[in-house]
């Protein structure tokens, strides 16, 4: 009788958090999350296995209303007509020890464009419940007016109110699900 089982991981939202920073007036960094996000890896070798993840674009937040109204805006991420944010794994390779690049091509306002982040495997174990778990930190760049993402303002110093570039910091656990 063959082996007919599958693995999946599936995100554990409530130990996972993607994270954002981005210059604020060239002088500091403003933080902010997506509270609502989906995660799979189809399979049970990481490297090999389809990773795809899923971004509520409406659950950005920088605790700020004014800010976060603003960033669910047409002059940002538009939240209206474009309500996720999705990723795809293309590529995983070892770097060195438990260190990866990740490649994938990521979707904002229906742009799609390929992006490189780096990966630390935390490693694998069981919760006292008896789930196996993944965890992964994920570090990463982009330039935020590649996906249309071009709104600013000019200072009067010189410079802009905020930096095109945006910093990603992700912790993720993923929960062993076979079926």
């Amino acid at each position: 009788m063959a082996n007919n089982q599958k693995t999946k991981w599936v995100l554990d939202p409530s130990h996972s958090e993607i994270l954002f920073k981005v210059k604020h007036l060239m002088i500091t960094n403003v933080k902010g999350e997506f509270k609502k996000i989906s995660a799979e890896i189809d399979g049970e070798d990481f490297k090999n296995a389809p990773i795809k993840v899923t971004i509520d674009t409406a659950s950005v937040s920088t605790n700020e209303d004014n800010r976060d109204n603003h960033l669910k805006s047409a002059d940002f991420f538009d939240v209206e007509k474009y309500k996720e944010i999705t990723f795809e794994k293309t590529s995983f390779k070892s770097s060195e020890g438990n260190t990866y690049e990740l490649k994938g091509n990521l979707t904002i306002k229906g742009i799609t464009k390929e992006v490189k982040l780096a990966v630390e495997y935390g490693g694998g174990n069981k919760d006292p419940w008896g789930n196996e778990k993944a965890g992964f930190s994920v570090e990463g760049k982009l330039n935020r007016s590649d996906w249309g993402l071009t709104w600013n303002a000019p200072l009067e110093t010189g410079g802009v109110l905020v930096s095109d570039e945006v910093r990603i910091s992700t912790d993720v656990q993923f929960v062993k699900q076979v079926s």
